[in-house]
């Protein structure tokens, strides 16, 4: 049972970019960013891609790992809880930084918004789980 719920986590990650995908389009990036100058425009991008990096490396080693993650190998222990503490950071800045209410203008980004906050607190969730419970 443990080992399907981190293998879920880890398919997560690539609906989480999915969603990623439609972001630039849904704030309308190239319209909002052309004042910038065409470094920090690069530079904004280039964070972008490393995130999506980031969190594709996420659900890879998850799926690659699964077995280990639930038997509670420690190197398996620590990705759990550095993956937990990535998607628990994501969740405060969304909660207490981000103000996404003025691009929440119909029920699909609205639904969208919403389904990505539970996958957020889903994933802390289970990969607090992994790294705090080791299999007994």
């Amino acid at each position: 049972m443990k080992t399907l719920m981190i293998q879920t986590a880890g398919v997560l990650h690539f609906a989480i970019l999915i969603a990623s995908a439609l972001t630039p389009h849904a704030l309308d990036w190239r319209g909002n960013l052309a004042g910038l100058h065409p470094f920090m425009r690069r530079l904004f991008w280039v964070y972008g891609a490393f995130i999506v990096l980031v969190i594709a490396g996420f659900g890879v080693l998850t799926l690659l790992n699964a077995e280990a993650m639930a038997s509670g190998d420690p190197v398996a222990r620590s990705l759990g809880a550095f993956i937990a503490v990535f998607w628990l950071a994501r969740l405060g800045v969304q909660w207490f930084v981000f103000d996404a209410r003025p691009f929440l203008t119909n029920g699909f980004r609205i639904a969208g918004y919403h389904a990505l906050t539970c996958a957020f607190i889903g994933l802390t969730i289970i990969y607090g789980w992994v790294a705090i419970f080791p299999a007994r």
